[in-house]
């Protein structure tokens, strides 16, 4: 039995575990170097479908090797754009979606999600998101643009309707750092 809390990452995973089930749809919104789409390729099986996006072709890569290594190829497409476009990709319902914001670790670190797309994607998502579905942002930051995204995550999940979504914040509070936050939305109806 673990006896500290969960960090944001393995916070991230339980909630994705007890929501995600064989042959549903998810979204990685950040591929990033492929754990998250790992993870719920996984969790959906063959029967399952998991779209991941990043705008760098470096995280494309990385999610394919990672995948390809794990057999985990062929419920998974990989697309590299912006995830601001996902509708143009998407048309299915989705079970879950998982963002984790800041920059590609191993990358450049200039190259940085920002509010104005994020926000476009998770209205996009909340739009295709199916009842009892989650998103979750997992939030850094400790780098330039970091705290602007999250305080602007905030008030976009705070003046969500609450008769509609669950929205939680976990974060720790006496941690070196910044630590990684979460925003989590559940869809009640």
């Amino acid at each position: 039995m673990q006896n500290d809390f969960l960090n944001a990452v393995e916070f991230s995973h339980y909630l994705l575990a007890n929501t995600v089930k064989n042959g549903d749809v998810v979204l990685d919104a950040t591929a990033g170097n492929g754990h998250d789409s790992k993870f719920l390729a996984e969790l959906v099986g063959t029967k399952g479908k998991l779209y991941a996006f990043d705008i760098q072709q470096q995280a494309i890569n990385n999610t394919l090797e990672l995948l390809k290594k794990d057999s985990l190829i062929e419920q998974s497409e990989l697309i590299n754009s912006d995830h601001a476009e996902l509708d143009k990709y998407i048309e299915e319902s989705l079970n879950a979606v998982i963002f984790n914001l800041g920059y590609l670790p191993g990358g450049d670190k200039e190259i940085i999600t920002k509010s104005t797309s994020t926000i476009k994607a998770l209205n996009k998502a909340l739009e295709l998101l199916e009842v009892k579905g989650i998103i979750i942002l997992v939030i850094y930051t400790g780098h330039p643009g970091g705290k602007e995204e999250r305080d602007a995550l905030l008030k976009y999940s705070t003046d969500l309707n609450y008769k509609k979504y669950n929205v939680l914040n976990y974060k720790f509070l006496n941690q070196p750092g910044p630590p990684p936050e979460i925003i989590a939305i559940k869809k009640r109806k």
